[in-house]
Order: structure tokens, then sequence, then C-alpha cells
């Protein structure tokens, strides 16, 4: 089977626009989203143009504040200082990673946790790991979001996680491990200290990879009947294609989908859930809910 995040993705994101218009009949509210792009980043100008247009299709108010890279680390933190007390703005984005004279931690710190649509504050990450309701970090959000809009149930399954990122691997590891419905599973984080990856990769019923390296995961490293969840995202060279390269994810998915039971493509997979859980945070700020 092989799981369709754009088929799904797009629902979710009717399903806001549904919720976003009943906010506004209802209670006069339109749910605003602010991002702060700083410099002039090709994959970070794309990632905040897509995450724009999700906006005016929900029917979201949108600002964008393009800066310049050489921006002070003072003036970016009143430029989100100045967000957090705007009324119309219920999220807002400061998209990374940050030049290298600004300190990234700082800056996620001083976004207001109630406006923390990244799910990236030390405050509501705290809420997570706890199991108290907060906006989840968005691609986390998403892959369980897939699993449960597919039936594929993690409690009581072993969940082996590589990767240990704050935006990945940690969150989606706190999120499965939660005494709840669609939780509830055995958590392993295995990652690149693993002597042998393959001895935890072959104990997962479901593998999320969040490696960084193209192909990591070969069919050779799983058990047949795996659900398997490729978060990454590699530009790989391939001379047949007219730009001369081509997306592949963390799993090698032509040989894995042979044995797996269920697996996410790239893209396709987790990439475009990623918006569609932002939209829904937003949505949650705002005082709205799908």
């Amino acid at each position: 089977m092989i799981i369709d995040g754009k088929k799904i993705s797009q629902e979710i994101k009717n399903e806001v626009k549904l919720a976003a218009e009943k906010l506004k009949r209802e209670k006069g509210i339109i749910p605003g989203l602010a991002f702060i792009l700083v410099g002039d980043n090709p994959a970070s100008q794309s990632y905040v143009k897509s995450k724009g247009k999700a906006c005016e299709e929900l029917g979201f108010y949108s600002a964008t504040e393009r800066v310049l890279a050489t921006i002070s680390e003072s003036d970016l933190l009143a430029m989100v200082n100045r967000f957090n007390n705007d009324p119309k703005i219920h999220g807002l984005l400061v998209q990374l990673p940050l030049p290298k004279h600004i300190d990234e931690q700082k800056v996620i710190e001083a976004i207001s946790p109630a406006k923390d649509v990244d799910g990236f504050h030390p405050v509501n990450i705290g809420k997570m790991m706890i199991g108290i309701d907060t906006f989840y970090s968005a691609t986390p959000y998403g892959i369980v979001e897939l699993l449960k809009r597919y039936n594929i149930n993690p409690s009581g399954k072993h969940v082996v996680v590589i990767g240990r990122s704050n935006i990945v691997g940690k969150p989606v590891a706190n999120m499965l491990v939660q005494k709840k419905e669609w939780a509830n599973a055995i958590v392993t984080i295995a990652h690149t200290a693993a002597k042998d990856l393959s001895y935890y990769t072959k104990q997962a019923d479901i593998l999320i990879a969040a490696v960084g390296k193209p192909n990591a995961i070969t069919k050779e490293m799983l058990k047949p009947g795996v659900v398997v969840i490729d978060v990454g995202i590699n530009r790989i060279d391939d001379p047949s294609s007219k730009t001369g390269t081509r997306l592949v994810g963390d799993v090698d998915f032509e040989h894995v989908k042979e044995i797996a039971s269920a697996i996410t493509p790239v893209p396709g997979g987790v990439g475009p859930m990623t918006i569609a859980m932002l939209m829904v945070n937003t949505l949650k700020a705002a005082g709205g809910k799908i």
C-alpha cells in the first residue's frame, strides 16, 4: 500500500478551510500567519512561498517579512515581538536556518508559545513531552495523522525512529510513546552512533526514517510486512531527468516496497503533510478546530 500524503494533506486542508469559514462566520476571526524570512536561501524562499500559497487557498490572512541576512539579532527579536503583539497574527514562523551571527534558540524562545505554530518553543515541547495538548511540530504531527488516516494503529507496535533531530526524530518518538489513542507504541530511537543499524531496523513494525542520506535504508535491513514512513528529502543526480536531478527519500523505495505492507513515497508522502499540519496549528491558534 502506498501512503498518499498528497491526497491526505488535501483532505485536511479542505477540512481546515471549512473550519476557518465557520470561525469567520461565527466569531469574525480570520486565522493569521506571519512569516519572517531572513536572507535569500532558495530552499527557505520556496518553503515560505508554498506556505503563503496554502494560506491563500484556505482563506487565511498572511504576512511575509523579508529581511536581509545582515539584520542584527536585536532587530530580528524586535520584529518577533511586534508580531507577538499583533492581534491579526495568530501564528508566527521564523524560517530556519538563520545566519550564523543570530542565535536560533534565542529567536525561537522569543516567539510567544501561544503563536508558536511550528511547535519549537521549549514550553510547547515540554507540554508535548508530558502529554498535554499543545502545538505539535508539523512534520511529526503529519506522520501521526498519516498513520491515523490509513488506520495503522501504532498501539503496542515497535516503532523504530532513525534520527534524533529536534524537528522530527525526538518529537515523533515522544508523540508515539504517549499513553493515548493513536500512540501507545514501544519506541526505539536509533541513529548514526549505532554499530549495526540493521539490528534495530529489523525489529521495526513501523520504521520512521529521518536520516538525511539517500537510500540509507535498504530491503535487507527490514522485516517483511513493515510499515515505512520516509521523512528524507534528498536531491540526487539523474541524467535522465530534465533538471539533471531528482528527489529521493532515505529509503530505497523501489526495493523496500516489495516487502513493506505500507510505505510513503518521496516526493508526495510526508512532505505535503507538513504544510497541512502547520495550517491545522494556525487554525487552532486562532481558536478554531477541525
